[in-house]
């Protein structure tokens, strides 16, 4: 699972996304349409400026925008950045493995093929979607499990 902090991380950039071209849009814009914490926001923009995906533009007519372009800012870059790695297990983290404590022979270990399956499509699919990709699926409702 996502942390919130991603996941509204996520919903600020379809926001930037959806403006018109080089439109700020200020906290309160965001907060409101996306229904997020304003406080939490603007810890998670400064973050997202910080690493280089938005610029911030102060006065009149200033606000967020995106740094770079929708269709070059990935899913998997942005939960990387906000959540840390990619990886149901340690021992499958590209970024940051770490042998698991109670498994022996890695090459052996049944949990970790299945779960290598796992991540590597997980990886496959939030590395190759974008926020443009994103924002161009239209809206409804999500399946009920």
């Amino acid at each position: 699972m996502i942390s919130r902090k991603a996941k509204y991380a996520l919903r600020a950039l379809f926001a930037l996304a959806r403006a018109p071209q080089g439109k700020p849009l200020v906290i309160g814009e965001i907060a409101q349409d996306q229904r997020i914490p304003k406080k939490f926001l603007e810890q998670i923009l400064l973050d997202l400026k910080n690493k280089g995906i938005l610029d911030s533009r102060r006065g009149k007519g200033g606000g967020y925008v995106l740094l770079k372009p929708a269709e070059k800012i990935s899913y998997g870059e942005i939960i990387r950045m906000i959540d840390g790695p990619i990886a149901p297990l340690p021992c499958l983290s590209i970024t940051a493995y770490r042998k698991c404590a109670d498994c022996a022979d890695e090459t052996r270990c049944e949990t970790r093929r299945v779960f290598a399956k796992v991540a590597m499509q997980t990886r496959q699919v939030l590395d190759q979607t974008t926020i443009a990709d994103a924002i161009a699926i239209p809206r409804e409702a999500p399946p009920v499990s």
